[in-house]
């Protein structure tokens, strides 16, 4: 190995691997994998896809997920028995919305070394084709799959001055698009999808309308989406019926996700604060 390698340990590479043009790879990530005693892949399969294609023939052993923990635990002791070792995810950076960060964080507790290599990431590429011009971002990868728990944090995402990126499969795309729309209102938004690849999609629009431009027909690819801040007006009231009140009249806000709120603001009982809007929204009705 390189004088990148220490001589009594070894040293955990992690190396970014190609999001979807293969070409994308850079000269150094491939020196690693062909010099690495073995590489930790998030899936072997479509790793093997990936080093066949470069004639690497170092081996793999599997890091997805669910073996995070029992798997680094093992890099751990690979690593201190002399052995180099590469992590790699199925696309992009390792440790982003991937397998990694487990085993990084082990390594920095036990004194071994990380070498990190820059390369392919799909939220630093859709960045870069969005226009954003916002000095910083909120990125927050994927958004939890149940709906309660997906709108409960839109709902606290809605007044953050930062536009918010978010990467989303396929099959969910809709989902997140109709919540965003039903709890921050029309907005501004961007999505690039199947980056780097023959078909790839950069969309810019409003929440509504690419929300109907995925209900056209099937997606295909993960997506990385981009939302725009709304304009935010200043809450008028003193006391919780004067806010509910303001809520109801001046958002889209239904009244469960107003309870929400406004118990996480003030401090008090969602239950509390919920019978009180439910009283004032049928006022109304």
């Amino acid at each position: 190995m390189t004088s990148e390698v220490q001589q009594n340990e070894g040293t955990l590479f992690i190396v970014p691997t190609p999001i979807g043009n293969l070409e994308d790879i850079t000269l150094r990530s491939l020196r690693i994998l062909k010099e690495v005693d073995l590489i930790a892949a998030e899936d072997t399969r479509h790793t093997k896809r990936l080093l066949n294609h470069f004639d690497i023939d170092t081996p793999l052993m599997s890091y997805y997920r669910e073996k995070e923990v029992k798997r680094s635990e093992e890099i751990l002791r690979r690593l201190q028995d002399g052995q180099d070792i590469a992590l790699v995810s199925d696309a992009g950076t390792p440790g982003i919305s991937d397998p990694g960060a487990i085993v990084v964080k082990l390594l920095h507790e036990n004194g071994l070394t990380v070498v990190p290599l820059p390369g392919p990431s799909a939220l630093t590429t859709a960045l870069s084709s969005s226009g954003m011009t916002s000095s910083g971002f909120l990125f927050l990868g994927f958004l939890p799959s149940k709906k309660g728990q997906r709108r409960k944090l839109l709902t606290s995402l809605s007044t953050s001055e930062y536009p918010i990126v978010l990467y989303e499969s396929p099959h969910r795309i809709d989902s997140l698009l109709g919540d965003a729309l039903k709890i921050f209102g029309e907005r501004q938004c961007f999505w690039a999808r199947e980056l780097t690849k023959n078909f790839e999609d950069l969309q810019h629009g409003t929440l509504s309308s690419l929300l109907a431009k995925s209900q056209e027909g099937r997606n295909r690819g993960e997506f990385v989406v981009i939302i725009w801040p709304g304009v935010q007006e200043e809450v008028q009231g003193q006391t919780v019926e004067e806010l509910i009140l303001w809520y109801r009249d001046n958002s889209d806000l239904s009244l469960k996700d107003v309870s929400r709120r406004l118990a996480s603001d003030l401090g008090i009982s969602r239950s509390q604060i919920y019978q009180q809007a439910l009283a004032l929204w049928k006022k109304e009705d």
